[in-house]
């Protein structure tokens, strides 16, 4: 495991899990659409509107979880001077960002028919939409200066800082009265769904997940590749300089 906290290491270890990572996701979707849709029963209350939370949950469990990488990588990369940690919570931003905008995006066609409304300041969807924003914050710091280290400990900070909003998202129905609904799928009593509609939700969640996580190695051996790009570069512009000295010296 220790391979794997060096960029060289991270990339072989990726070539090798990628492609099971991929037909993994493909199978788990596809039965989770197949049981979502064709299977599972609608809600008695709900009706068909249901089926949207086979998507809705396991797009706000990415987007949980993807900002917890991003935060836990940040303090690796603070703490430990890991090379890679950098590169892992860069990657992760736009992948979980893309994945709470999903989340949002169907909690309001949810919620439209269920509450009446497109969108309600609701505990649940606040703490989201502030998720969003800290994706959000968290890539323009790493895009606002010039040199790429200074923007990485920035967004670090910014994403270690805005950790705690994770927690607040799990636990806003239960410490505060929201329209939301209480938590069904991860409770300390086990899962308040029926098995018929649990089993698609189950495989939709694990089947984001490994699309998360093939998506994740993609990008980070892109930044792997990105980093050694501009190492070069710089090696070549040090090079040029060296030369453009060393010839004014001897002229």
């Amino acid at each position: 495991m220790l391979g794997l906290s060096t960029p060289s290491g991270f990339v072989r270890f990726a070539k090798a899990v990628s492609p099971w990572l991929w037909v993994a996701s493909a199978l788990l979707i596809g039965g989770g659409l197949y049981f979502a849709l064709l299977v599972s029963p609608a809600d008695y209350q709900q009706g068909q509107t249901v089926r949207i939370m086979y998507i809705h949950v396991p797009s706000a469990w990415l987007g949980m979880m993807g900002y917890s990488v991003m935060a836990l990588s940040s303090a690796a990369a603070l703490i430990w001077k890991n090379p890679l940690a950098d590169l892992v919570a860069k990657a992760s931003a736009p992948v979980g960002a893309c994945f709470t905008f999903l989340c949002l995006a169907t909690g309001s066609l949810w919620g439209k028919p269920m509450w009446g409304t497109w969108w309600a300041w609701d505990a649940r969807l606040t703490s989201m939409l502030i998720l969003l924003f800290l994706y959000f914050g968290y890539i323009a710091l790493q895009n606002a200066f010039d040199d790429p280290g200074r923007g990485a400990r920035a967004a670090a900070i910014l994403a270690l800082a805005g950790f705690v909003n994770v927690p607040v998202i799990k636990f806003s129905v239960d410490w505060w009265k929201t329209l939301h609904q209480p938590a069904s799928l991860m409770k300390m009593s086990g899962p308040a769904l029926h098995p018929s509609m649990l089993t698609p939700l189950l495989l939709m969640v694990a089947g984001f997940t490994c699309f998360y996580v093939a998506v994740l190695m993609v990008r980070v051996r892109s930044e792997i590749l990105a980093a050694k790009i501009r190492a070069l570069r710089l090696s070549e512009i040090h090079s040029v300089q060296a030369a453009g000295v060393a010839d004014g010296v001897a002229g």
